[in-house]
């Protein structure tokens, strides 16, 4: 790619964490027009590396060039919830100052600040609807709408603005079933440069382009996330032929010197025993055996060159090769037996949610998928199960050890580092456990001394989840808020495989079908402002 062409230069770009943690070391980036999808593994850098082009972050070297202006959207985003929509949308002074002409003020200054914006109410309304905020007008405030709203309220007033360049990242995470099509609608028809940082299958398949982020460096993959993957597939198998050929050269390799090593032994053993038995004369002896050395040492010197040529061509196939590391969960004894109580609702109402069934159970080893719109009160049910907030009436009863991970990850003190925080859920834990348990999920060494405030979304995500599962006694029940949202793709898979083989029950409130389905869940409920009901996938599709 050109640099001509590139709307995002990054030259010899240096930044490390304030604790020293290296994150990039002379890093080199051009990106051009076109939709980008930047995957990674987490921590390689993805969110970071966005913060810095977005201004949010200063590299401690290197330079950062961005043509025209530059739109951001942060993974955790943080809203004033006192600000009105009119003010997030960055319009309120220009519908102030068209509210006071309409009203008879002809100040200047007021048809200055208009501009050309005459129709900014209608246009703001318009990209409201599009992202299927149209209900919420522009004078409610932000503490009215949920989380998953604040995303698409934030990607609206982007969406006006037009940056040149667009950042995104993870921008599905907490949205539902519908926002998420509206939200991967807008990206396919986004017109500029934009930059999305996300393991959303379905939008990473809207991108003309991917960016792999690994080992501090950028390879590049046209097409979307599938052309990727197939694209992957063909480097590795490639990659896996080029080892095996390389470890036969080496096996080869090996098998040569010594052979050599065996005849020059031979060699050496005949013409001492030559020598002994005096059957030449001792100048002709000696002679041979310095002609004999020397060629000894030249044979030797070339197999051994062959071996480490081989040996090296060897690493270069085994670089090639993609081993990322995984975590691996080991989940204590869990065993609910079919039947058991865990759960009880009895005429539970909370506070910002519907109405609940009289009397609700949940029995045995179910898995059970709670689903539902922005704002239908899943968070709200999930914290007043586990005590966190209180009933409106009625209580939530848990029947054995339970142990909830929830969606904002709140669980980690960010002043403390890893052990410490894990310690604190396991107090009579030794050191040795703490780090071995942090180790699982790759927090090896000195990164199991990193402040947590330090962390990207998907590490948080792993230490949060040794802290818990480290605490006694072990969970028979855990309840999961959007475990998917922040982890790379390979997390997944481990989260996947790990629940797969609990034996306790589960209760996981998210919207990404795709993992739900994977898991095993045994029932599906619907959480809407009618209540709570059954429901099925297809059901859920078709809303």
């Amino acid at each position: 790619m050109s640099i001509a062409s590139s709307h995002i230069v990054c030259t010899s770009l240096t930044f490390s964490w304030p604790d020293g943690t290296e994150v990039f070391d002379d890093f080199q980036l051009a990106v051009g027009p076109g939709r980008t999808g930047l995957i990674g593994l987490n921590g390689c850098g993805k969110s970071t590396l966005l913060k810095l082009v977005a201004g949010e972050l200063s590299p401690s070297q290197g330079t950062i060039k961005t043509f025209g202006e530059v739109g951001y959207l942060p993974q955790n985003l943080v809203l004033d919830t006192r600000l009105r929509v009119d003010e997030v949308l960055r319009i309120d002074r220009v519908r102030a100052a068209l509210h006071a002409i309409e009203g008879g003020d002809a100040d200047a200054e007021h048809f200055t600040v208009v501009g050309d914006a005459w129709d900014i109410e209608e246009r703001s309304l318009a990209t409201l609807d599009q992202l299927g905020l149209g209900h919420i007008g522009l004078d409610r405030t932000i503490g009215e709408l949920s989380g998953g709203e604040g995303v698409l309220l934030k990607l609206a007033a982007l969406l006006l603005a037009r940056p040149d360049v667009l950042l995104l990242d993870e921008p599905t995470n907490n949205l539902d079933l519908r926002a998420r099509r509206r939200l991967h609608a807008a990206v396919a028809a986004w017109p500029g440069v934009l930059v999305v940082v996300s393991h959303d299958r379905d939008l990473l398949e809207q991108v003309d382009q991917i960016a792999d982020l690994r080992d501090g460096e950028v390879r590049w993959y046209g097409g979307n996330l599938s052309a990727y993957e197939e694209a992957l597939t063909v480097e590795q198998e490639a990659a896996e032929r080029m080892v095996r050929v390389a470890e036969a050269d080496v096996r080869r390799q090996k098998r040569d010197l010594t052979d050599t090593q065996q005849k020059l032994a031979r060699r050496k053993r005949y013409g001492q025993k030559m020598q002994d038995t005096r059957r030449v004369p001792k100048v002709v002896a000696s002679a041979l055996k310095r002609k004999q050395q020397v060629s000894s040492g030249k044979e030797t010197t070339l197999h051994q060159g062959r071996l480490q040529e081989a040996r090296e061509r060897l690493d270069e196939a085994v670089e090639a090769l993609r081993d990322d590391d995984e975590i691996r969960l080991e989940l204590p004894a869990t065993l609910v037996h079919p039947g058991q109580g865990v759960l009880r609702l009895s005429g539970l109402r909370t506070r910002y949610g519907p109405p609940l069934p009289q009397e609700f159970e949940v029995r045995g080893p179910e898995r059970i998928a709670l689903v539902g719109r922005n704002g239908a009160g899943k968070t709200t049910l999930l914290r007043t199960v586990m005590g966190e907030l209180e009933p409106v009436e009625g209580e939530a009863e848990t029947l054995v050890p339970a142990r909830f991970l929830p969606q904002r990850l709140d669980v980690l003190d960010d002043g403390l580092s890893l052990v410490e925080n894990v310690a604190r859920f396991a107090p009579d834990a030794t050191q040795n456990r703490v780090r071995a348990r942090l180790a699982r999920f790759l927090f090896r060494g000195a990164r199991a001394d990193r402040p947590a405030g330090t962390l990207s979304g998907g590490e948080r995500f792993r230490a949060s989840l040794a802290a818990l599962l480290l605490a006694e006694p072990a969970p028979r029940l855990l309840l999961l808020d959007e475990p998917t949202n922040n982890l790379d793709m390979a997390s997944v898979r481990v989260l996947v495989s790990a629940l797969k083989n609990f034996e306790g029950a589960l209760v996981v409130a998210s919207h990404d079908l795709p993992f739900l389905e994977s898991i095993g869940i045994t029932r599906w409920l619907l959480l809407s402002e009618e209540g709570l009901r059954d429901t099925t996938p297809r059901e859920l599709a078709r809303e």
